[in-house]
């Protein structure tokens, strides 16, 4: 028997459940889920960087939005309102199409 001892989607229970099999599931206090989210992001990050074909790429981007989306609702925030202040702080301060690496910076 297989344990797995990782955040997973809500519907994932179920899912299992329909292919005849049973799970053991907790639900995570704040501090755990937290820890578990960010476990979890680190984990679909490697996904995407280890990924082949442009669509495993972009599941694993899915997978990161979706993260995004679950901590933004955690924080009381809307994927609209991170948008927001992702455009503001391009604006500002630019993006990363430019593939800008920083190297040193001196006094004059």
């Amino acid at each position: 028997m297989p344990i797995y001892n990782k955040l997973v989607r809500d519907r994932i229970p179920e899912i299992i459940e329909k292919t005849g099999k049973t799970c053991t599931t907790r639900m995570l206090d704040e501090k755990e889920y937290i820890e578990e989210m960010c476990k979890k992001t680190g984990e679909e990050l490697t996904e995407y960087v280890e990924a082949e074909t442009q669509e495993h790429k972009v599941e694993e981007l899915a997978d990161l939005l979706e993260l995004i989306n679950a901590l933004a609702q955690h924080e009381g925030v809307t994927l609209e309102d991170v948008e927001k202040v992702r455009k503001e702080k391009a604006e500002k301060r630019g993006g990363f199409g430019e593939r800008i690496f920083l190297i040193e910076v001196s006094d004059n």
